[in-house]
């Protein structure tokens, strides 16, 4: 973790986000603080007075409540790093404001419309994370620095500056009035200097802000991505927008489970908390087992979210983040029989556990695999449903809590309180167990590799298989290759599957040679190593998270091919070359390549001299009977339309053996056939 974390941090442009985020984070809980104490003392009424928190909190969170989805669409149809800037702009004239006003009214009106103004932050920030980062596998430890942040590091600074101020403003007697609102709104004043501050910040510091993913090209030609949906039109009116991303929803299975999901996790939540204190003293514990509820709670938090990154290795995040609800639930399940404190502890450590990893899990699904085209909008209806679901459980609990008259049973020779939590907390479990096998089936495309073989895996330690499949494109022109590699990935657009053309423009060798001659790299040896640094960035930043979502992935010349040249053009030791591209991809090997047999002799000029030509096909030769399970030998001489025939056709049948659906129609045919 502090090395993912080191790595992370070590990228300015986040460094200086996670700056701000602490920064505004702090703020917003300093704020909280200042607001109800100048809310209770502009308060004369005890029952008044009482609500004051209560109050402030909620005329807080109301806005994202009400209009959580606006400030998505506010992220995907205007730059990111001006929204944020003028959003912490308009924090800084309320807070400023309501120091000034001194009036309980416009104290709560202005710290609704700051509410509104954070409804805009955050989903620019959240959807403008991933563009920060150098590669996707990076996006779940930058969540978890966030949340580290917002609700760690950020609480404690802002309760023990405002603790620090009102304690020495009372040991120091620096009171600007007799009624003690003076030094409520200097921390208020305070409090709006540090969004002016994060504003500056935003928009001189960090202008990558306003960075927006650019779709592969890749895209255009094959309409499966990663979420199972094609990707929305950009739209410029905001009805257009909404809809694009209702249908965005509809149609992304991922998408549609992890809402889904999130449902039940978040009602789940709501009648734990609604009804812990009730619960507690059905455990004939009293306040000090309601605080230990609580504080296992949120150490299962904590737990979960920085042990679900080592989950990750063992199973994908889209069935991690459905078992993760079903274990809750059934977590649940066992509090609403637990006849003493004991028996609850570790179950609600467990519940806290596998919620923080599903919540967790779920931020970085939205990072990772939903395009930047939507992100801000899926992010905000994502939180918008958590609050309201959350909020709405917390509510409905009390009520039917007391639905259900008090009696005493005896359980093992134990005196327990049956109330109406038992009943709740039951149907929560139930509900959320149920919700989370309806997510799980949604998301899960990895329907090949039976979950109870990941879970053996998981709780052995092993790493998880990937469910990929990797297909080579191997051949002694890179010309041929790249034709066939485009062309197969076009006719497996159509599969059950997403499908990824890996294209490096690196292993053209011109550029190759460009970037050499560009370092004032001239040796074999040199230009080995170039390459092997070009394909391990490949293999990492694109091919094995696509390989890990189940992904037909089609390369060209990924090893065997430049491995040859090498060994031909340079008298490399083909072992060490071997050896280098190994440590390189971490053994990465295609599931299938397809050897193009061309014969040398018919290149044209422009690809270089025969005799080497004549070298590499031998080596390819070599290797394609050294392992005859993996090769497929497909004769390369043709036009492109029978070559690429050819090429479907042995690609269809080794894939159909595999156990691969969505290839269930006409084998594909040359045109000499089909007539």
């Amino acid at each position: 973790m502090a090395y993912r974390a080191r790595s992370v941090l070590s990228i300015r442009p986040f460094r200086r986000l996670w700056g701000v985020t602490y920064l505004c984070s702090m703020s917003d809980w300093l704020s909280l603080l200042a607001l109800s104490g100048l809310a209770n003392k502009l308060t004369e009424d005890y029952k008044t007075q009482s609500f004051a928190f209560a109050g402030v909190v909620l005329t807080q969170l109301l806005p994202g409540l009400l209009f959580a989805p606006l400030g998505g669409l506010f992220a995907d149809r205007f730059d990111r790093r001006k929204v944020m800037a003028l959003a912490d702009i308009g924090r800084f004239g309320l807070l400023l404001s309501i120091a000034v006003v001194g009036s309980p009214w416009w104290l709560f009106a202005g710290n609704f419309l700051v509410g509104c103004c954070s409804l805009l932050w955050i989903p620019s920030k959240d959807a403008a994370v991933p563009n920060l980062l150098r590669r996707p596998d990076q996006v779940e430890t930058a969540n978890q620095l966030g949340l580290v942040m917002t609700y760690g590091i950020s609480v404690i600074s802002g309760a023990g500056l405002y603790a620090l101020i009102t304690g020495v403003s009372n040991n120091l007697n620096l009171s600007f009035d007799d009624t003690g609102l003076g030094i409520v709104k200097v921390i208020l004043i305070l409090n709006a200097a540090f969004y002016l501050t994060s504003s500056l910040l935003i928009w001189t510091r960090i202008p990558e802000l306003s960075r927006r993913a650019a779709a592969p090209a890749a895209a255009a030609e094959v309409p499966a991505v990663a979420t199972g949906a094609t990707t929305p039109t950009p739209r410029t009116g905001f009805l257009a927008m909404v809809r694009d991303a209702g249908r965005f929803v509809r149609s992304t299975p991922l998408v549609r489970g992890l809402l889904i999901g999130m449902l039940g996790a978040m009602a789940s939540a709501g009648a734990l908390v609604g009804s812990a204190q009730a619960y507690a003293l059905s455990l004939r514990g009293g306040d000090s087992t309601f605080g230990l509820l609580f504080v296992a709670l949120f150490v299962g938090l904590v737990s979960g979210m920085t042990g679900s990154p080592k989950l990750v290795r063992r199973l994908p995040r889209n069935r991690l983040f459905g078992i993760a609800i079903v274990v809750a639930g059934l977590s649940q399940l066992m509090l609403a029989l637990s006849p003493h404190p004991i028996v609850s502890l570790p179950f609600v450590l467990l519940l806290g556990a596998c919620a923080g990893a599903a919540f967790l899990t779920g931020v970085t699904i939205i990072g990772t695999e939903v395009d930047d085209s939507v992100r801000g909008r899926i992010n905000a209806i994502y939180q918008s449903m958590m609050k309201i679901v959350l909020a709405g459980a917390m509510a409905l609990t009390p009520l039917l809590v007391g639905l259900v008259r008090p009696h005493h049973i005896t359980l093992f020779g134990r005196d327990m309180l049956v109330d109406g939590t038992r009943p709740v907390l039951l149907g929560a479990g139930v509900l959320a167990a149920l919700v989370g096998v309806v997510a799980y089936r949604q998301m899960d495309d990895r329907r090949s590799e039976s979950i109870l073989s990941d879970l053996v895996s998981a709780v052995r330690g092993k790493p998880r298989r990937s469910s990929g499949l990797l297909i080579a494109i191997e051949g002694n022109a890179h010309l041929d290759t790249s034709v066939q590699a485009k062309r197969l990935a076009e006719w497996l657009g159509s599969a059950d599957r997403e499908v990824l053309l890996a294209t490096d423009p690196v292993l053209d060798d011109a550029k190759l040679r460009a970037v050499l001659s560009g370092a004032q790299l001239s040796s074999a040896r040199a230009h080995a190593l170039v390459a092997a640094a070009v394909r391990a960035d490949l293999v990492e930043r694109e091919i094995r998270p696509a390989l890990d979502r189940g992904a037909l992935v089609v390369m060209e010349r990924f090893v065997d091919s430049p491995l040859a040249h090498l060994s031909a053009a340079a008298d490399l030791d083909p072992a060490e070359v071997e050896g280098l591209a190994d440590w390189a991809t971490a053994r990465l090997r295609p599931s299938l390549t397809i050897l193009l047999d061309r014969d040398p002799a018919k290149l044209p000029p422009r690809f270089g001299n025969a005799d080497h030509h004549w070298h590499v096909q031998g080596v390819l030769a070599d290797m394609a009977a050294a392992d005859p399970d993996r090769y497929v030998v497909v004769d390369g001489d043709g036009t492109p339309e029978e070559v690429a025939a050819r090429v479907s056709a042995a690609v269809y049948v080794a894939l159909t053996t595999r156990g691969v659906t969505g290839l269930d129609r006409e084998t594909p045919r040359t045109p000499v056939e089909a007539g």
